[in-house]
């Protein structure tokens, strides 16, 4: 148990026991690619795979932390202004950026602190370990020095803000706010409707479709990954400014609808026509497979998956060859009824519904065909996930 293990590896590192354990769990996003920093929609579920953050106060004003997962620790002496730089320290810019926000906020007294973390979100596979570190840095750190504060008691979407300025601002990466916001808020049986423009959401009820989440880890991560992520960012920007002129109103992609699109596609050069077709046409899915799971046509659910993914694939160009064998491998499968990547891309995992009597034979499909149809030497990782609940404050 995730949160077992951080009390016992916070002993061990500290020589005493932690005050205080949060846990926030990864996720996975069934729609809505990409749309969550252009002011759209998103369609993500948490997922039973957690990170744990044990803390325990200071009064000598040093910050130390530790990492079970990387074998890692850094020291510092105050919370500090700049992010760290050094290879074995960049790790804790995650956390290190969420005690700034909420420090600079008033809801976290920089004393000092020993904090550790520990978990079981796999690293690099597209699930949003950085947003589960960061949220349950924040309750922890907002709970420390509250005695007898509970999981009701956090208030859970200045926590996902906070954590989503810690990546934007002291990390430096220009995501939008659904990893956080699904880390933080997400409800078991539920995914969670998000609009990332108002930052309204909904839980749409998920545990009566009989479907079971497989994730499937490629194990494959291109180092381009985060230099044309904000690539992308930057022409939408400019897709933005160019369809604002020609339209006016348009503050983001979010403002023009299919039928303003097509007016107008030809006016814009051909990568940015590409990146803004995306965008439009998956905010329209995300909504179709939020009404699909509300009337129970699952098959719908799975096409605008398939879809989704296609239009990862040719118009945003931010899958990979690894992440498109497995969709097709999930296409040519009985049973399953839809699959997409997830995150950000260029490697990576793909999330796929698939009935419960179809799990065992995708899976060995996917193990059996996937290293050799992909052209790689490593074999892929395949779990079955369960929804979760949100962040949450974990008793001994």
């Amino acid at each position: 148990m995730t949160t077992r293990e951080a009390r016992s590896a916070f002993e061990a590192a500290y020589g005493r026991e932690p005050t205080t354990v949060a846990s926030a769990p990864g996720r996975v996003n069934l729609v809505g690619g990409h749309t969550d920093y252009n002011e759209g929609f998103v369609l993500p579920m948490a997922i039973d795979r957690r990170t744990a953050v044990a803390v325990a106060p200071r009064d000598d004003g040093q910050f130390r932390l530790e990492s079970a997962d990387v074998g890692a620790a850094v020291a510092v002496d105050d919370v500090p202004a700049e992010p760290l730089t050094a290879d074995d320290e960049v790790w804790a810019n995650y956390p290190l950026g969420v005690l700034v926000d909420l420090a600079a906020a008033g809801r976290f007294e920089p004393r000092g602190l020993d904090l550790l973390v520990a978990g079981d979100v796999p690293r690099g596979a597209g699930l949003s370990s950085s947003a589960a570190l960061e949220v349950a840095t924040a309750a922890a750190a907002y709970a420390v020095d509250r005695p007898g504060v509970g999981t009701a008691d956090l208030p859970k979407r200045d926590l996902a803000e906070a954590a989503w300025r810690a990546e934007t601002g002291f990390v430096g990466l220009d995501c939008g706010i659904m990893d956080q916001y699904a880390s933080a808020l997400c409800r078991v049986d539920e995914v969670l409707f998000l609009d990332c423009r108002s930052r309204e959401t909904r839980g749409v009820p998920f545990g009566d479709a009989g479907l079971n989440v497989v994730v499937v880890d490629t194990r494959v991560e291109h180092e381009l990954a985060s230099s044309a992520y904000n690539d992308r960012v930057r022409e939408c920007e400019e897709a933005v400014e160019r369809l604002d002129g020609l339209l006016g109103g348009v503050a983001s992609l979010r403002d023009v609808d299919r039928d303003a699109f097509l007016a107008h596609a030809a006016d814009l050069p051909g990568e940015l026509r590409r990146r803004a077709r995306h965008v439009i046409t998956e905010n329209e899915r995300v909504e179709a497979a939020v009404d699909a799971l509300e009337s129970g046509d699952v098959d719908a659910v799975g096409d605008c998956m398939f879809e989704s993914h296609a239009s990862l694939r040719d118009d945003y160009e931010v899958s990979c060859g690894e992440l498109d064998t497995v969709v097709e491998l999930a296409w040519e499968t009985e049973g399953v009824v839809g699959a997409r990547m997830t995150g950000g891309g260029f490697g990576g995992s793909v999330v796929a519904l698939v009935e419960t009597d179809a799990v065992d034979g995708f899976r060995a499909t996917v193990d059996a065909e996937y290293a050799d149809r992909a052209g790689v030497d490593v074999e892929p990782r395949t779990f079955v996930c369960s929804s979760a609940e949100g962040v949450r404050l974990d008793s001994a």
